[in-house]
């Protein structure tokens, strides 16, 4: 009998080992809480920024130890709203968020959109990120003042890409430089890529007369010689990119994108902190300050509820400018 009781000893030990999940990782180090079956949506094409993003995140957080495997998979389409929707008719999924950022905001006034960030669940604000200026190693344009000129004189001839729908980061930022440039917003032949990835291929193949989008996209273009940067958005200049700012060139205009991830709406409190708690770790990490440095962003992190403030104060901002471009 008391042999017995021993070896159900043991037993009821082994189970409890094999119910309860594993905090500490093969390495040895504390991971926190692991979320299993965890996936991220991109809601535009591979190559753009929410994907770059997304896969960048995921890899530093695989790396750093501080979850499994987690799936990244893309639902592109009209700015980013489709995901938006299929993310917001995931009500209560705490294996499931997204990689979005500013122009998710426009879209969803420009596409009429019936959802929208407010409902979400917002569980970190990440990075912020300069929009970059970039013609083809063809183009005529050497400078930004050549081409702002050209575009000044027949603002239809000079067609500008955008890795945006109307709304977006890489459509504000162009309307602002020709508000700044003198040239109505009416005007500007602008023309929409779902993502950086088919933006860049219409730069290359000359079928745009610039792009505008994150440099996070453009940066091994710009290294290869195959792009040439002609103008950041930012305030200063960008480590790395060997172009001038706007305003320092003549034009106007500070702008910078930031992105971000969120989750569905009716998430329980424990799955809502399990999310937050998984990016709050990030932040510390060799593998993310690294990444960071690589594409160019700047940090920007904001969880939880001061990132839900700030996507409402996003909100009102964009719905402001697209009213006075007469997009919204």
């Amino acid at each position: 009998m008391k042999n017995r009781k021993g070896w159900l000893a043991v037993l009821g030990a082994a189970v409890a080992l094999l119910l309860v999940p594993p905090l500490v990782s093969a390495g040895g180090e504390e991971t926190g809480p692991q979320i299993r079956g965890l996936r991220m949506m991109v809601p535009n094409s591979p190559g753009g920024g929410y994907d770059i993003t997304a896969r960048t995140a995921v890899k530093a957080v695989e790396d750093a130890g501080l979850n499994g495997n987690i799936e990244v998979f893309n639902l592109p389409g009209a700015g980013g709203t489709v995901g938006l929707g299929r993310l917001v008719n995931e009500r209560g999924n705490g294996k499931l968020a997204m990689s979005m950022g500013l122009g998710v905001v426009g879209s969803v006034y420009t596409n009429k959109s019936p959802s929208s960030l407010q409902d979400t669940t917002a569980i970190a604000k990440l990075t912020e990120e300069a929009d970059i200026v970039v013609v083809s190693k063809d183009s005529p344009y050497q400078t930004i003042q050549q081409l702002v000129e050209a575009w000044r004189a027949d603002p239809g001839s000079v067609p500008v890409g955008g890795g945006s729908a109307p709304g977006g980061p890489d459509h504000l930022a162009p309307m602002l430089m020709a508000q700044a440039a003198g040239i109505p917003p009416t005007r500007v032949n602008y023309i929409p890529f779902d993502g950086g990835g088919e933006l860049m291929a219409s730069v290359l193949g000359g079928k745009v007369g610039f792009g505008v989008s994150g440099i996070g996209e453009t940066r091994d273009q710009i290294a290869s010689g195959a792009l040439r940067a002609l103008a950041v958005t930012s305030p200063q200049r960008v480590p790395g990119i060997d172009a001038p700012t706007l305003q320092e060139s003549g034009v106007d205009v500070s702008f910078t994108n930031w992105r971000g991830i969120v989750a569905p709406p009716g998430l329980s409190d424990s799955d809502r902190e399990r999310l937050i708690g998984l990016f709050t770790r990030l932040q510390d990490t060799s593998q993310w300050r690294e990444a960071l440095q690589r594409n160019g962003w700047t940090p920007a992190f904001q969880p939880g509820d001061d990132f839900a403030a700030f996507l409402k104060t996003e909100n009102d901002r964009v719905a402001a400018v697209l009213k006075e471009l007469g997009l919204a």
